[in-house]
């Protein structure tokens, strides 16, 4: 199963859909998808109420692989079910999508220009329990504000470090360091990042696999040595606040860089609607995304 999804991400048509909200998102999550915040009262009822959200999407008839590769998942949809399987069971078994999981804890206080991720103090423990839940790969996330050398040099060196330990625990590490579409220096911290990025890549052994989500960038084909480089399985696109319609557009202008977006695939989902009305706005919005990373 590993070698077969290995060869569906790498050379597979398609994107990932990323169903990760955690903590501080969800709220935001649900109530995008029209569900307040006085719908429930405790922690517990919000994170059913999200699986909830996610399995209706999963299970959806426009939640198919012959448009979608991957999708990435939070921890409690981990170790939750859907039709009595795991949720990556599910994905891959019943609907051919490959599972990977978010590991990061969240982001760090700002400091030189960008955001670190918090420590991961359980990872190895979260490693094993993924690999048992028949998980691909994971992805973590940190955020570039600034174009500061020293740090977008931290940012990667962190990401590449706890990405060799995924690696040695026999998972495909999505290395994400996002870099926010609203900073005035976008276009000078890509190449910096680009440098780093490949400094990292340029010194892993040829079985040490990774793959990339980053920023659609402001120069088209910005990344393209980093798609066609020999230890990355794919790069893929975040949509970082962009409208669908607008990160398709961008998304388009670069070869080879294919979507993996979150808000974007779910802006025009709402729990009141009907599931033909649902399944419709799911359909239209995984096709247009499809689309656009082919």
């Amino acid at each position: 199963m590993q070698q077969q999804q290995l060869e569906k991400m790498k050379n597979g048509k398609g994107f990932i859909a990323a169903l990760d909200q955690s903590g501080g998102s969800t709220p935001k999550a649900l109530a995008a998808y029209g569900i307040k915040e006085d719908a429930y009262s405790n922690e517990d009822e919000m994170f059913d109420l999200v699986h909830e959200m996610r399995t209706r999407i999963i299970t959806s008839p426009a939640f198919d692989s012959n448009y979608i590769l991957g999708a990435i998942l939070f921890e409690q949809t981990m170790d939750r079910e859907i039709e009595g399987m795991y949720t990556g069971d599910y994905l891959a078994e019943k609907k051919g999508i490959v599972p990977f999981l978010k590991v990061d804890k969240g982001l760090a206080e700002e400091s030189d220009g960008v955001q670190l991720m918090k420590p991961i103090p359980d990872l190895k423990a979260l490693l094993k329990r993924a690999t048992e839940r028949h998980i691909f790969g994971t992805k973590m996330r940190s955020v570039i504000k600034d174009a500061n050398p020293e740090g977008i040099k931290a940012v990667v060196d962190q990401q590449f470090e706890i990405g060799k330990q995924i690696i040695a625990a026999g998972l495909v590490p999505i290395i994400e360091p996002e870099v926010d579409i609203n900073s005035p220096e976008k276009e000078k911290c890509e190449e910096l990042l680009k440098a780093e990025i490949l400094r990292h890549l340029n010194s892993l052994n040829e079985s040490e696999l990774v793959m990339l989500k980053l920023t659609i960038p402001t120069v088209p084909n910005t990344y393209k040595e980093l798609i066609e480089h020999p230890n990355v399985v794919r790069v893929v696109a975040l949509s970082g606040g962009y409208s669908r319609d607008e990160a398709n557009a961008k998304l388009k202008e670069n070869d080879g860089l294919i979507a993996s977006f979150s808000r974007a695939l779910s802006q025009d989902l709402n729990v009141n609607q009907t599931d033909e009305e649902f399944n419709q706005a799911l359909q239209q919005a995984v096709k247009s995304i499809y689309e656009a990373s082919i």
